[in-house]
């Protein structure tokens, strides 16, 4: 199948699809621009369908799930259009140093500006109590997502003794599986339909932690485990993954997790500051 014919093969399928799948490829050809920058819970609600049946019209396509759907749906979009109308303002071949410039600080400035207007203080208050009162917190997340975890943990680990990170997604669910009610997994994933990190919220969830999900979506499989949904607001192409925008907007929220528990625990934050600055400070000239 060629990727400028993806559309006309959902057309061509249809006949195939069930009676559920059909509601899926009717709102997908009607809105493909819009599919791009959906959660699968999103398109099932606007389809009025479950998240299965999502799936399951991906399978009929012979596709292995949606993450792959929205990749060969972007680029029939990109080949028909030449550039998506949400990602008009990509770096082109033919741009300046000074325009592409430009164009990344406005991206990057628009994926803060907007997780700044997402932001619910309520609920970034509650799961600010549950990091507070948590006898040990757990960065989560794969891929890029890691990289952002990993950070979160370096960051932390300045102000705080009670902060973990693991990188292998087998050795994350043996962690998760050991969380007690006094612990805190915080799972960071930009689709919220990253299948190792749903697993490690499922059995953080049964282990009776609470779970934070810092996510694009406010509905995806992910916080169907979350205690509490922090949404960053960087619109990430199926081909963008990792993409610095969608990062830069998980570090302010980051950043701002870091800055909120300073604040409340600040005496102590501060002499673990003072400690953890004075030990490296023989490796430095």
């Amino acid at each position: 199948m060629s990727n400028s014919d993806f559309l006309l093969s959902i057309q061509s399928h249809y006949n195939q699809f069930t009676k559920a799948e059909k509601k899926v490829a009717d709102f997908v050809l009607k809105n493909p621009k819009k599919v791009l920058f959906m959660s699968i819970t999103d398109l099932a609600d606007a389809c009025n369908v479950g998240d299965t049946s999502v799936f399951r019209f991906c399978r009929t396509m012979k596709l292995k799930g949606y993450q792959e759907f929205k990749m060969r749906l972007s680029l029939s979009i990109t080949s028909d259009d030449k550039v998506n109308e949400e990602l008009e303002d990509e770096v082109a071949p033919e741009d300046t140093f000074i325009s592409m410039a430009q164009k990344v600080l406005k991206s990057n400035l628009d994926a803060i500006n907007e997780t700044h207007s997402l932001l619910n203080p309520e609920e970034f208050s509650r799961g600010m109590d549950y990091f507070e009162a948590a006898e040990k917190v757990y960065f989560f997340g794969v891929g890029s997502s890691m990289l952002t975890a990993m950070e979160a943990m370096n960051k932390f680990l300045r102000i705080t003794p009670k902060v973990h990170c693991i990188q292998d997604t087998h050795m994350q669910s043996m962690a998760a599986s050991m969380l007690t009610e006094n612990d805190l997994a915080i799972i960071i994933s930009y689709s919220g339909s990253t299948k190792d990190s749903i697993h490690v919220a499922k059995i953080a969830k049964q282990a009776s932690a609470k779970v934070i999900s810092i996510s694009r979506f406010i509905k995806s499989p992910l916080t169907n485990y979350s205690d509490v949904t922090i949404l960053c607001g960087a619109n990430e192409g199926p081909l963008q993954g990792g993409s610095t925008s969608a990062k830069m907007s998980l570090l302010y929220i980051l950043d701002l997790m870091y800055m909120e528990y300073y604040r409340r625990t600040y005496e102590v934050s501060l002499e673990n500051n003072q400690k953890t600055t004075s030990s490296v400070l023989e490796k430095m000239y």
